[in-house]
């Protein structure tokens, strides 16, 4: 019989509880209480703590002692924060991995790419969010800078609710577009033009931010 580790329990918590924030399950300033998650996991409420622990650093949950524990408000500033570090973030993993990609790795973009513009005309927004992630993870893993990739992980959580929004209109298909322009980029070896339409990708949704 196979040992199951606590830790695996607080990540499966982990994941449930995000993917419910994200996806909208678990709506901006709704109270969160640790026992009810427990149940509706079937998990005990040891693990389930260690994730609200986790998500409060990702800033996605706030507390108050003997207070409340919420989903967190889509606040302006602390989401611009973040978006402007994620942006920075994805534009200099441009700059460091067009010298090293190959053309397996402009393949494996398209590809992305293909898929996203497919989940964007189905209006599958989860689809479309996994799709863009393979497709900026390209130039994430081809940077092979672990500061960088860390940073991302840590703060794109904050700006997923923006990017849900986006994907999930009209506006979203501009991106479509964008992909294809830092592919050629990146095809032409242009590591600077690709990172300035990277940053310009990204900015799309500080104009979307300011609308909600």
């Amino acid at each position: 019989m196979q040992y199951i580790s606590r830790a695996l329990y607080r990540d499966q918590a982990l994941s449930a509880i995000r993917d419910a924030i994200l996806g909208g399950d678990l709506a901006p300033g709704e109270a969160i209480k640790d026992v009810e998650l427990a149940e509706r996991l079937g998990l005990s409420r040891t693990p389930v703590r260690e994730a609200l622990a986790r998500l409060a650093d990702e800033g996605l949950v706030e507390s108050k002692p003997h207070s409340y524990t919420r989903v967190t408000p889509l606040r302006t500033e602390p989401v611009r924060d973040a978006l402007a570090v994620v942006q920075a973030m994805h534009a200099l993993a441009a700059r460091l991995a067009v010298p090293r990609m190959q053309d397996a790795d402009l393949a494996a973009m398209r590809t992305a790419n293909a898929r996203f513009a497919a989940a964007l005309d189905a209006e599958d927004v989860p689809a479309a969010l996994a799709a863009d992630d393979e497709f900026h993870g390209v130039a994430v893993r081809c940077a092979e800078n672990f500061a960088l990739a860390a940073t991302i992980e840590r703060y794109t959580p904050l700006v997923r609710r923006l990017e849900r929004l986006r994907f999930a209109g009209a506006p979203g298909r501009h991106s479509v577009v964008m992909h294809d322009e830092i592919v050629a980029a990146c095809a032409d070896a242009d590591a600077d033009s690709a990172a300035r339409l990277v940053e310009r990708n990204w900015a799309t949704l500080f104009d979307l931010l300011e609308e909600n």
